[in-house]
């Protein structure tokens, strides 16, 4: 069901949205974009004269309360986008969260403290209670939280066995749901993904996956160092995840038998420290990294043979930076490609947040066609086309 299908008028709605927001050293917000994405359905819910209830996971504090990663900064810019005050609960279960919820008057606001602060959200079958008591809170349940729906947790999943008829997703996983499905079931071609990151492991399946449906792949990022030392290259102190050699060998076989071009970087940017202020250089691929040196940003050769190729595109889907662009002097392959993506004619599908930061950083946001809230769901969705968070609300 939609959410416009609920008859909420009045009720109180529990909403699972995606507040796991990127702070900056001082602690404060340095990207609100997933705030701001949930604001339509929120917005939509106050506006039915409906209060709401909001939870979230932040980080990873495995199952502990930790005090640097409360959702009280998100409750504080989520008041000043709604322009009104969202009440900050100290937990996210408990008789003190219950007074608090049932004591929400029509178009209130309540965010309860992060998920993760109990083992029970991520792992629900060490303790069915705390569904229970989360699903207690309200008279609907909403999953809007697209980044998180391919995890099958307490607050995605097992929760919705509490609420037969009375769930729906919400307007932001209803979007993300509805363009990636309908661009993915039938790309239009040339189709070509970008995959970057860090990790080999949390890409392979999905890099394997979209051998049957693209026309090449670009592969940059901490990852290509994996496929190179696998191609036997010398890669010196550069990130690779040894255990995954022969994989990513016979990926590349299998690329090349099907006859689908891989295009690894010409050429990187390395340097002698993990270090924005770090001695760089240019190097071409085929040349070996010196012990010491690392690879940290593709370099120029690479960025104009990319850029000649992706300009013929009609779809494009990229996810992972190719460098460390959090660095600035690694930061000019990933903005060269960004760019290079804003200005093509062509399907731009983004999914996954440091790509998005990267996005929102030359303030090009606009230029794309769709921007994913999230990068590991989106990967999972053209992987598989159903996310147990999704198939949770549908199977009622």
């Amino acid at each position: 069901m939609s959410l416009k299908d609920l008859p909420i008028e009045g009720k109180k709605v529990l909403v699972r949205v995606d507040f796991n927001v990127p702070f900056d050293e001082e602690g404060n917000i340095s990207d609100d974009t997933r705030i701001r994405a949930a604001l339509p359905t929120i917005q939509y819910i106050l506006g039915k004269g409906a209060s709401v209830i909001l939870m979230s996971h932040l980080g990873r504090p495995k199952g502990q309360k930790d005090p640097t990663l409360s959702l009280e900064p998100c409750a504080k810019r989520l008041s000043e986008l709604l322009d009104q005050n969202v009440e900050m609960a100290s937990d996210c279960i408990g008789k003190k969260v219950e007074k608090m919820a049932a004591a929400l008057k029509p178009k209130e606001v309540l965010l309860l403290e992060n998920l993760r602060f109990h083992k029970a959200e991520e792992k629900p079958d060490t303790d069915p209670s705390f569904t229970k008591d989360l699903a207690k809170l309200s008279d609907f349940y909403v999953n809007d939280a697209f980044g998180t729906a391919h995890r099958a947790h307490s607050s995605t999943v097992s929760i919705a066995q509490y609420f037969q008829g009375k769930s729906a997703a919400g307007f932001l996983l209803q979007k993300e749901i509805d363009f990636l499905g309908t661009h993915f079931s039938s790309p239009k071609h040339p189709f070509y993904a970008i995959i970057g990151g860090a990790k080999v492991s949390s890409k392979l399946s999905v890099l394997q996956s979209l051998l049957g449906k693209v026309d090449a792949l670009f592969i940059g990022g901490g990852m290509a160092y994996t496929f190179f030392k696998a191609l036997g290259q010398e890669i010196g102190d550069s990130l690779c995840e040894d255990q995954l050699l022969p994989q990513a060998k016979e990926f590349l076989e299998t690329a090349k038998r099907k006859n689908i071009p891989v295009f690894l970087p010409k050429d990187f940017v390395i340097a002698n420290a993990f270090s924005n202020d770090a001695e760089k250089k240019i190097v071409l691929s085929e040349s070996p990294i010196p012990k010491g040196w690392q690879g940290l940003d593709i370099g120029p050769v690479t960025r104009k043979q990319w850029e000649g190729t992706l300009k013929h595109a009609q779809m494009i889907f990229w996810n992972g930076p190719l460098g460390v662009f959090e660095m600035p002097a690694f930061a000019k392959g990933t903005h060269a490609i960004t760019r290079t993506l804003a200005d093509l004619d062509a399907i731009t599908i983004v999914g996954g947040g440091d790509s998005i930061a990267a996005i929102n950083s030359l303030g090009l946001a606009e230029k794309f066609s769709h921007i994913s809230t999230g990068g590991g769901a989106s990967l999972e969705y053209i992987q598989y086309g159903h996310l147990p968070g999704i198939d949770a609300i549908l199977n009622i």
